[in-house]
């Protein structure tokens, strides 16, 4: 029997509260495994955490659905959040299929899409009015997107990029990037330089929502000050 609005609303705070958390206890893993891991596959321990944290992904996806009042419905518009919580790596892993590691690392990313996700869940019942939430949506996308990004350009050209010196460059590089700056830092891998595409276009992205935001928050202030 589908639950009441008033149990479904609670249900979605707690279920994206406890998706934050996993996600980022996920992203501390991946951290871990970048910085100080074993560049040529990934560690067991890894392995563990992401199986753990997609599980919790893939519960929590059932409990929405078995909650939703049309169940149909809210498959087909919830498909993704299936999608991006399959554990691929440690399917790949029990297969017995050996893939290099930057083809893991990418297949690796896709339950990190989650903690986006669950973000902007609970960024909607945080925030107040819709430009708001529009805004720290958004400002949250933009902070976890360079980092996660920053992560990948250093696992990428790490070795092969003789102007990376280190993770502190790797994260100078992405915001000077996704601030539409640039960097002296020149990607050659084929990833790093996707990454050095998709950067400024995300970073161009937010003037438009931030100048709504501002317009919104105080044209009214000025109209009433005009007035008296």
């Amino acid at each position: 029997m589908p639950l009441k609005k008033i149990t479904r609303e609670r249900l979605t705070r707690i279920l994206g509260s406890v998706n934050v958390a996993g996600g980022l206890v996920l992203l501390a893993a991946m951290s871990r495994e970048i910085l100080g891991g074993n560049h040529a596959r990934f560690s067991d321990l890894y392995l563990h955490v992401q199986l753990i944290v997609c599980s919790l992904f893939l519960a929590d996806f059932v409990v929405r659905w078995m909650a939703a009042e049309r169940r149909g419905r809210f498959f087909a518009r919830h498909c993704l959040f299936l999608i991006i919580s399959i554990p691929y790596l440690n399917l790949i892993e029990w297969s017995g299929i050996e893939l290099p590691r930057e083809a893991a690392m990418l297949i690796g990313l896709m339950p990190l899409v989650r903690l986006f996700l669950a973000f902007y869940i609970v960024i909607r019942w945080l925030a107040g009015d819709r430009v708001r939430k529009l805004l720290a949506a958004y400002v949250l996308t933009v902070a976890l997107f360079t980092y996660l990004s920053a992560l990948v350009f250093y696992d990428y050209e790490a070795g092969v990029n003789p102007r990376l010196h280190g993770f502190g460059d790797a994260v100078w590089w992405a915001w000077m990037n996704v601030t539409t700056v640039g960097a002296e830092i020149f990607p050659v891998t084929t990833v790093g330089k996707v990454f050095s595409v998709l950067l400024p276009s995300l970073g161009m992205l937010f003037f438009p929502i931030f100048t709504t935001y501002v317009l919104q928050e105080y044209a009214p202030r000025k109209k009433e000050s005009d007035r008296q």
